[in-house]
């Protein structure tokens, strides 16, 4: 049997590579550029005769459809997903056999109604149980992405729990649990940073996985669906996208051109998307002016999404050398529009005499000192309504990042300081400040974190 796991930290994104002793194989939940997978199948002397999505997902665009294309293997999903693709329905009965490899399905909705666990057995070999947004470690998968499809959280909760106790809890302790996604993803809100665990593992340490034990649906529903706060915008986009299959990221890639800083300017005048993609410090001693700064070293991809509309045309500011990095980067999560990046970088405006935007800041000590000032400035907290309930400034307004586009009326008027959990968040928040037409705003960097320090 053959064995390969993957980890995309941006995404907080895991998908599997698992192949029997017939030399034939699946991936399991691919994220959307499929090289990888296709060259170390062939490495491995392995076909991929299947894609198994065990979900449609939400915060990243799929590459099921490409990898089935490239390779001919079938698609298999969720019964009832309403799918538009070419693809296999799994009621949750069936299994196949990969050689000495026998998966089994399991249907588990609840984050999704289509969601599906896939249980994979072969001899001497660990048996591993996939399990998607269903299960993660140390929490669940939310329960409020599909009102578009007339059901509440309160519904998908009590899927959720129903799955967890007839599915998943019945299976042996020592039962491997490998999700789709880790910590930093905001398809849950209390994810492990570990990688792998066991069943047993889950039933000692996952609050909500214990409740649903416990029987008690009330608390488990009412885990489930408080303090999440609004999902990203691009949440409903991918998942639209990932329902009918989007195009390459090659095709995608080489419609984006390089573009000289006086084409920049002009398009960024007309209202043209500028994405800073730079180190933070670098955006604050100078950026294109109405520039969006989201650090590519980061979860760069997912706070794309949290603020900038997933069909906007988006010109990229990149570290040179990084371009293309940033651009498939946005290519997973849904964004196609990329006009093009600034050919040479900020050294090219620079050079060419663009105008250039700054950033003040203020250490969080010195935040402290002025809050006993009646001149202090009025604090913005960007974090999750979770963050916010654990601990905040007293005083401060509180409006989630991915809320703020949505929310900008409500940012008071006069000097603000914005502050999130480590710095990254709060940057991108005064940004999107600047952008609209404030001024007197100051970052805090390392955030929460730094505050209380």
């Amino acid at each position: 049997m053959f064995f390969q796991p993957y980890y995309l930290g941006c995404l907080a994104h895991a998908s599997y590579l698992i192949g029997g002793s017939n030399g034939e194989a699946a991936v399991i939940d691919p994220r959307r550029d499929v090289e990888e997978y296709i060259e170390d199948a062939k490495n491995a002397g392995l076909t991929i005769k299947y894609v198994i999505e065990t979900h449609l997902h939400a915060d990243f665009v799929s590459g099921h459809v490409e990898l089935a294309k490239r390779t001919g293997a079938t698609i298999l999903l969720g019964a009832n997903s309403g799918a538009a693709f070419a693809h296999q329905p799994i009621s949750g009965d069936e299994k196949i056999t990969l050689g000495d490899l026998t998966l089994s399905f399991l249907a588990t909705p609840g984050h999704t109604p289509e969601g599906i666990t896939i249980l994979a057995e072969a001899p001497e070999q660990p048996t591993r149980l996939f399990t998607g947004d269903t299960l993660f470690l140390g929490d669940i998968g939310r329960p409020d992405l599909v009102g578009a499809k007339g059901l509440t959280s309160e519904q998908m909760a009590h899927m959720l729990y129903t799955s967890l106790r007839e599915k998943i809890l019945p299976l042996a302790d020592e039962i491997e649990v490998w999700p789709a996604h880790g910590a930093g993803s905001a398809c849950g809100k209390n994810l492990s940073d570990d990688r792998v665990s066991t069943l047993a593992v889950q039933k000692a340490t996952n609050l909500p996985l214990q409740l649903a034990m416990q029987g008690d649906e009330a608390g488990f529903i009412a885990y489930a669906i408080e303090g999440l706060g609004a999902p990203p915008a691009y949440f409903f986009h991918d998942a639209a996208k990932n329902k009918e299959g989007g195009a390459d990221v090659e095709s995608i890639l080489a419609l984006a051109k390089p573009l000289m800083p006086s084409t920049v300017e002009e398009q960024s005048e007309e209202g043209i998307l500028v994405l800073d993609t730079r180190a933070t410090g670098a955006f604050k001693a100078g950026h294109i002016p109405g520039a969006i700064e989201v650090q590519l070293d980061g979860n760069f991809a997912p706070y794309v999404g949290a603020v900038l509309p997933p069909t906007a045309p988006v010109i990229v500011v990149a570290e040179p050398g990084r371009e293309t990095e940033a651009m498939t980067r946005l290519i997973r999560v849904g964004y196609e529009n990329l006009v093009g990046w600034l050919d040479g970088g900020m050294d090219a405006w620079k050079a060419a005499g663009g105008e250039l935007g700054t950033l003040g800041v203020i250490e969080p000590a010195d935040l402290k000192a002025l809050l006993s000032v009646e001149a202090a400035p009025t604090i913005l907290d960007v974090r999750t309504p979770g963050e916010w309930e654990a601990g905040h400034i007293e005083g401060a307004v509180h409006i989630p990042i991915a809320e703020l586009n949505a929310r900008l009326a409500e940012v008071p008027q006069g000097p603000l300081a914005v502050i999130c959990g480590s710095g990254y968040r709060s940057a991108i928040a005064c940004s999107l400040l600047l952008r609209n037409g404030r001024r007197d705003i100051l970052d805090v960097p390392g955030g929460w974190k730094a505050y209380n320090a």
